[in-house]
C-alpha cells in the first residue's frame, strides 16, 4: 500500500520543474531547522498555504464585489466578501479593502486618496524606525510628495510628542503616519489622534508589524483614533504576503477608488482567501493566547539579553519587536546578523536611531518573537535564546566558526521538538 503524500510534497512540481522543487524543499528544510528571529516574518498554517495555491489564481476580477469588469465571479465575489466581512469583525472597522498587493502599494494607495503631488506628508524617519513608504526620499512617497520626519529622543529612544505637534502644526501635512518597522514600545494612537485633529490632517496607523497584536488584544487599537488603518496581511497576523486598508465609511470611496482603478487591476483571488482563511483563525481564541504569548517572550528575550549586557533600543519592548545597538559589543551589525545566520538564528541587520554607520552596514540588528512563538516556545526557553545570541555575537567578534556550529546544533536540538506550523519538514 502507497504511503500518503504530504500534500506540500510537490509531486506535479517536481515532474515539471526538479530544479525549483528542489529548492522549494530546501527552503522548506531551512525554515524548519532554524530560528527564525526576524520579526516581520512569521509561519502560515497548511490551511493558508492550502488557500493561496487554489484554482482562484486563474480568475480575473477587476473592480469589487457587484461591481466587475469580468464575468463569472459568483464564487470570487462571495470570497472576497468573506475576507471583507472578517476584516471589519476582527478590527471593529467600518470598512476594509482587501485587495492591495502589499504593505507598499497600500501606503501608496493612502497617498494617491488624501494628497495631490507636492502635498506635505509626515512619517517617522526612516533611520529611526519609520518606513519607506511613510514620505521618506528614495521612496516615490517621498519623491511625489514633500515629506516631513519625526524621530525619537536620543536619551529615551520614544517618540517626543511636543516634537511631534510642533512639526505638524508648523507644516501642515495633508496625511500623517504613525507606525513603523522597527518600533519596539507600543504606539500611543490617541496622542497623534489629538496631534492630527489639531492640524488638520488625515492620520494613517500603519499597525503592518503589530496586527497580529491589534487582533488579538496585545495591543491597543488604533480604531477609535485614526482615520484610516494600513496593514499587511502576513507578520505577526499570520496571513498570506497581501495587505488590507480599513477605514471609516466616511473614507470608503476614496480608499476603493485609489487602490482600483488608480494603482492596480485584478486583485489576486489567491491571496484574497488565504486572507480570509487568516482572519477567520485570527477570530479564534488561540490566536488571542497567541498574541500575548508573542509578547511574553519577547520581553522575556529582552529581560535576558539586557542581562548579558546588550544595549536595546528605548530599553526594552512592549511588542513582538527588539532593536539592538550592537556598538557596545564592538560588532557591527551586518556582521553579527551573517554570523548569526550561519549559527541557526535568523535575523536582519538594521540602523539604530541616530547611527553613525552607514544603512547597508549598520549597528544594530532587528529580532523579533512572532515566529518562534508559532512554533510553541515560550517565556523559559528565551534565557536559552538569549545565550545563543550572545555566544553568536561573541563568535562573530572573533570569527570563531566552530562556536558558531555549536549554536547551530543546539537550536537544531531544541526545535526538533517543536515543528514549525504549515511545513512538512
Amino acid at each position: 500500500m502507497t504511503a500518503p503524500q504530504h500534500p506540500y510534497t510537490h509531486p506535479a512540481l517536481t515532474a515539471a520543474d526538479p530544479e525549483l522543487a528542489a529548492l522549494v524543499g530546501a527552503e522548506e528544510r531551512l525554515q524548519a531547522e532554524t530560528l527564525r528571529l526576524i520579526p516581520s516574518e512569521n509561519y502560515v498554517s497548511a490551511a493558508v498555504l492550502e488557500a493561496s495555491g487554489t484554482v482562484l489564481q486563474n480568475k480575473y476580477s477587476e473592480g469589487y464585489p457587484g461591481r466587475r469588469y469580468y464575468e463569472g465571479q459568483q464564487n470570487i465575489d462571495q470570497v472576497e466578501t468573506l475576507a471583507v466581512e472578517r476584516a471589519k469583525a476582527v478590527f471593529g472597522v467600518e470598512h476594509a479593502n482587501v485587495q492591495p498587493y502589499s504593505g507598499s502599494p497600500a501606503n501608496l494607495a493612502v497617498h494617491l486618496a488624501f494628497a495631490e503631488p507636492g502635498d506635505t506628508v509626515m512619517g517617522m524617519a526612516l533611520p529611526m524606525g519609520g518606513h519607506l513608504t511613510h514620505g521618506w526620499g528614495v521612496s516615490a512617497t517621498g519623491k511625489w510628495f514633500r515629506g516631513v520626519q519625526y524621530g525619537v529622543r536620543h536619551d529615551t529612544g520614544l517618540i517626543d510628542f511636543d516634537e511631534v505637534r510642533e512639526l505638524a502644526l508648523k507644516e501642515r501635512p495633508k496625511v500623517i503616519f504613525c507606525g513603523g518597522t522597527a518600533l519596539p514600545r507600543t504606539i500611543d494612537f490617541a496622542a497623534f489622534g489629538e496631534i492630527a485633529r489639531e492640524a488638520g490632517a488625515v492620520l494613517v496607523a500603519d499597525i503592518a508589524h503589530i496586527a497580529g497584536l491589534v487582533a488579538g488584544g496585545a495591543h491597543p487599537s488604533p480604531v477609535p483614533h485614526v482615520d484610516v488603518i494600513s496593514t499587511t496581511t502576513h507578520k505577526t497576523l499570520r496571513g498570506p504576503r497581501g495587505a488590507m486598508l480599513m477605514s471609516r465609511e466616511e473614507h470608503a470611496k476614496a480608499l476603493d477608488k485609489a487602490v482600483f482603478p488608480g494603482l492596480q487591476g485584478g486583485p489576486h483571488n489567491q491571496t484574497t482567501a488565504a486572507i480570509a482563511v487568516a482572519l477567520r483563525e485570527a477570530s479564534q481564541p488561540s490566536f488571542r493566547d497567541y498574541a500575548h504569548a508573542v509578547v511574553a517572550n519577547a520581553k522575556a528575550l529582552a529581560e535576558a539579553l539586557l542581562a548579558r549586557g546588550f544595549d536595546l533600543v528605548s530599553g526594552g519592548t512592549d511588542n513582538h519587536l527588539i532593536l539592538m545597538d550592537l556598538t557596545p559589543k564592538q560588532v557591527p551589525g551586518k556582521i553579527a546578523a551573517k554570523a548569526l545566520d550561519r549559527a541557526g538564528l535568523v535575523v536582519n541587520y538594521n540602523t539604530v536611531p541616530y547611527d553613525t554607520r552607514k544603512p547597508f552596514d549598520p549597528s544594530g540588528i532587528r529580532i523579533g518573537t512572532p515566529s518562534l512563538t508559532s512554533r510553541g516556545l515560550a517565556p523559559e526557553h528565551m534565557t536559552l535564546v538569549a545565550d545563543w545570541i550572545d555566544r553568536g555575537v561573541a563568535a562573530a567578534g572573533k570569527g570563531d566558526e566552530q562556536a558558531l556550529a555549536a549554536v547551530r546544533a543546539e537550536v537544531g536540538d531544541l526545535l526538533g521538538a517543536f515543528p514549525a506550523p504549515g511545513l512538512p519538514v
